[in-house]
């Protein structure tokens, strides 16, 4: 194909995603289906397709778009998300899993692989399978937000945990703090540390019995913090929890377990940002209007971490996934 005609087809993908993001499904559908006449061999094209047509609920059509993607040697761990999306949409969770199955064997690294797959064996009342492929897709893909928060609402959700729930809920509220659901993620870990960590009458012990050797260190690090915890859970008694579990952890812990949750903490201490962080973390979601006349006081301090909290990626560095070990 000439330069002309590859710049026309990007013309028409750009054109037909204009009227997908204004709703007006119809118009992407023409035009794609036009381009894909032009060339038949674009796989861009084909997966546009047959997102149109999944926004559509056109799913036998959708289908009939991405299977020649999922086909062909241009195929990506998007191509098989969508299709995954379009059997879900059908209700077919054999086909769905097949899909899954056959996107981890070629993208055996994909986070939102196993993240998608965890979600569909869910549905499928399997939760120890869905546990199992979010803790894979953080081993593997630890970049990657989705499986934190699958795993930290599935932990959550279990009476034994008091580590997991708070940790991962955590993570992702800093990897994904521009998503909506970091708000519901940040309440969860405050109602973990009131309803789950604290309100165990003894801690060490609840440490002794972890078979799980990081989660152990965490709740026997947070044992000594447990008296400050009698005074009530909020943004500013977990500040004073939180800062000497930093202090203990690095001194018990740190060179066993380096982990960039816990050092992005030290950092925020150094810099005399962490009571501002904690507030981010959990004044919103615990009294919002406490939360407003804490920031007005604060402003300075408040106003330097957020400019610092806005120009920075967090993502979490390969190896540190501990929950498997």
């Amino acid at each position: 194909m000439n330069l002309l005609a590859q710049n026309s087809l990007s013309s028409e993908r750009q054109r037909a995603r204009t009227f997908m993001q204004s709703g007006d499904l119809d118009n992407a559908v023409l035009v794609l289906t036009k381009a894909n006449e032009t060339d038949k061999n674009d796989m861009g094209i084909q997966k546009d397709l047959a997102l149109a047509y999944y926004y559509q609920k056109s799913y036998t059509k959708a289908l009939e778009s991405i299977k020649p993607v999922i086909a062909s040697p241009d195929c990506d761990p998007a191509a098989y998300q969508l299709a995954g999306n379009i059997y879900k949409a059908q209700e077919n969770y054999s086909a769905a899993e097949k899909n899954y199955k056959d996107g981890l064997k070629d993208f055996p690294k994909s986070g939102p692989l196993y993240n998608d797959y965890g979600e569909l064996l869910e549905i499928m009342k399997n939760p120890t399978g869905a546990i199992q492929h979010w803790e894979k897709g953080i081993q593997v893909a630890p970049s990657y937000g989705g499986n934190y928060y699958n795993a930290a609402v599935y932990y959550y959700k279990q009476q034994d945990d008091k580590v997991w729930a708070i940790i991962y809920g955590e993570i992702y509220a800093n990897m994904e703090s521009l998503n909506p659901k970091a708000n519901s993620i940040k309440k969860m870990v405050l109602d973990a540390y009131k309803q789950k960590l604290f309100i165990s009458n003894n801690l060490k012990a609840d440490a002794a019995n972890q078979k799980n050797a990081f989660a152990k260190a965490v709740l026997e690090t947070f044992a000594k913090q447990s008296g400050i915890s009698a005074q009530g859970i909020t943004p500013e008694s977990l500040a004073m929890i939180r800062t000497r579990f930093i202090l203990d952890w690095n001194t018990s812990y740190a060179k066993e377990f380096p982990f960039k949750l816990f050092d992005y903490h030290q950092q925020l201490m150094k810099d005399g940002l962490f009571d501002s962080y904690n507030q981010w973390m959990f004044g919103p979601v615990d009294n919002q209007a406490n939360f407003e006349k804490w920031v007005q006081a604060h402003k300075e301090e408040y106003d330097k971490f957020t400019a610092f909290h806005t120009s920075r990626v967090f993502k979490m560095p390969v190896n540190q996934a501990y929950s498997l070990k």
